[in-house]
């Protein structure tokens, strides 16, 4: 068995038993066109098949080729699927001296109030699309696209979600474009972030994995800047990895000493 025959078997096992466990038979995606969002779809439509509800969100922002893209992989893989445009309340929002980045956090929770909105009128849990490289680097919009009830690719790199992507048979389409949040006209992740995922997520599994320090990365030839850049965002960003923090006052305190496993039953 080829390495992402089984990782694909697993995690769709793992979507399957984590949504049973709650009590629940359906799960909703939102579906973005991009290449982290289609392989999330794939993955759980083997999982629960009509049981999974796509949901394409888009804005005045979005580019048509990020539609298509979303169209083709539906017809493709047979998703059930519907449109709800943020475009209505961006616009009763957004105004002349916002940022690229101020609107781009807003249009992600927007996407994310829609999505467990509609996960409430479906019954369902809302499923993550953010993968690790995303979550290492603070990458997403903490309570937008951070925000769901399971995420089986966040102990994906980008990189691998690209080969993860090819064994499933995403689209070409999908694959082949450069990756992009599409928050705002001609965003693209690498250009924001400023290194390749190639670049990042070799330096990231030498920090996360291997656990090399900083000098033993850059006397192995890695760029500092880069390494540099890398252990910092790791963490100044890890608030983004963490439930809220709650002031210790009781002798039983949510997450500190008051925890249980999500699954236990009474």
């Amino acid at each position: 068995m080829g390495k992402y025959e089984l990782i694909s078997r697993y995690l769709s096992e793992f979507l399957s038993q984590e949504v049973l466990k709650t009590g629940l038979k359906k799960v909703v995606v939102g579906l973005s066109g991009g290449i982290d969002s289609a392989v999330v779809a794939v993955l759980a439509h083997r999982a629960f098949g009509d049981d999974l509800l796509c949901v394409k969100m888009p804005s005045h922002y979005s580019s048509q080729s990020s539609l298509d893209d979303a169209d083709e992989l539906c017809t493709s893989f047979s998703l059930r699927s519907e449109t709800r445009s943020i475009e209505p309340m961006l616009r009763a929002y957004e105004t002349p001296d916002m940022s690229p980045l101020r609107v781009g956090n807003l249009s992600a929770r927007l996407r994310m109030v829609t999505l467990f909105d509609i996960s409430a009128r479906e019954g369902a849990l809302v499923l993550g699309t953010s993968n690790k490289s995303e979550l290492m680097l603070g990458y997403g919009t903490l309570y937008g696209d951070l925000a769901s009830a399971l995420n089986p690719i966040g102990d994906l790199y980008k990189t691998e979600v690209f080969e993860l992507a090819r064994y499933l048979g995403v689209p070409n389409s999908i694959i082949d474009k450069p990756p992009s949040a599409d928050l705002w006209a001609g965003q693209s992740d690498e250009a924001e972030i400023g290194y390749p995922y190639a670049d990042l997520d070799r330096v990231l599994k030498c920090y996360v994995e291997e656990r090399h320090t900083r000098e033993e990365m850059i006397t192995d030839g890695e760029n500092p800047e880069l390494v540099d850049m890398i252990v910092t965002r790791i963490y100044k960003n890890q608030f983004k990895r963490k439930m809220p923090v709650i002031a210790k006052l009781t002798s039983r305190t949510v997450n500190h000493d008051f925890n249980y496993p999500r699954d236990i039953t009474l």
